[in-house]
C-alpha cells in the first residue's frame, strides 16, 4: 500500500477522437462516369464553322457604312436646324422670299463677219477681203444673218431664187445664209469673174469672193456664225 501512495498518480491518456470517414455520395460515385460523359460529348462536338475572311470584311464594310451614314443623318440634321436658326435670325420672322433668277441676257452675239456693200468688202478676223454682191435689179439683202451650212462644191441655179433660167452654175467653198425672214443667200467663190470682187457689183445677190479669199472664209466661219451685211 506505501508503494501505491509512493506512486505519482499517472496523466490520463488522451481521448483519440474517433474520425468518421463519410459515406461517398451520389455524385461523387457517378464522377467517374461523369467524367467519361463530358470527354465523349467533347470529343463528338462539333467545332463551330470557320469565318471566310470576305465574310468577316464583309461584315466590316457593313458596320462602317451604317456608322458614317448615322454620323451623315446627324451631321444633315445639325445642317438644317443650323439654316434654319439663320433663316430665323436674319428673316426675323418675315414672310421674305428669294429673289427670283436673273432674267437671260437677251443681248445679241457679235457677228462674226461684216459686208459692206458699199466698200465692196468683208471683214472677218480683221482681215479685210474684196466682194463683188447684186446690181440695182438684183439687190444683195442687208441685215443680220446666220450661217447654216457649208458646202464644198454647190450647184446653183437661178430657178431657185425665182429668176428663171438665167445660170445654172456649180460653185465651191460655197457658205450658206439664213435672214430672219427664212430667206437664203450664199458667200461663193467667183470663179467666173476673179476679177470682180472689189471692182464692180456682177452677182444676181449673192456675195462673190475671189477663190482663195472664199476658201479662207470657208474655212473660218462656222454653222450658228452671224454675217452682218449692210451698205
Amino acid at each position: 500500500m506505501s508503494d501505491d501512495l509512493s506512486r505519482e498518480p499517472s496523466a490520463p491518456e488522451p481521448a483519440v477522437p474517433e474520425l468518421s470517414v463519410p459515406e461517398p455520395s451520389a455524385p461523387e460515385l457517378a464522377a467517374p462516369g461523369l467524367s467519361a460523359s463530358l470527354r465523349s460529348l467533347a470529343a463528338s462536338g462539333a467545332a463551330p464553322a470557320p469565318v471566310a475572311g470576305a465574310q468577316v470584311r464583309r461584315r466590316a464594310v457593313a458596320r462602317r457604312r451604317r456608322r458614317h451614314t448615322a454620323l451623315a443623318g446627324g451631321a444633315a440634321v445639325a445642317v438644317a436646324a443650323l439654316a434654319f436658326g439663320l433663316t430665323g435670325a436674319l428673316g426675323g420672322g418675315s414672310d421674305a422670299r428669294p429673289a427670283p433668277p436673273a432674267a437671260p441676257s437677251t443681248r445679241s452675239a457679235a457677228p462674226a463677219a461684216t459686208v459692206d456693200l458699199g466698200a465692196r468688202t468683208l471683214t472677218l478676223d480683221g482681215r479685210r477681203v474684196p466682194v463683188s454682191s447684186g446690181n440695182a435689179s438684183h439687190p444683195t439683202a442687208t441685215g443680220r444673218m446666220t450661217v447654216v451650212a457649208k458646202h464644198r462644191v454647190k450647184r446653183l441655179t437661178s430657178e431657185s431664187v425665182g429668176l428663171g433660167d438665167e445660170y445654172d452654175v456649180r460653185l465651191p467653198w460655197v457658205v450658206e445664209l439664213r435672214g430672219p425672214d427664212g430667206r437664203a443667200n450664199f458667200l461663193v467663190a467667183m470663179t467666173y469673174a476673179e476679177g470682180a470682187p472689189g471692182t464692180r457689183d456682177a452677182t444676181r445677190g449673192s456675195i462673190g469672193l475671189r477663190s482663195a479669199d472664199a476658201r479662207w472664209v470657208y474655212g473660218r466661219l462656222s454653222p450658228g456664225a452671224v454675217v452682218t451685211v449692210r451698205r
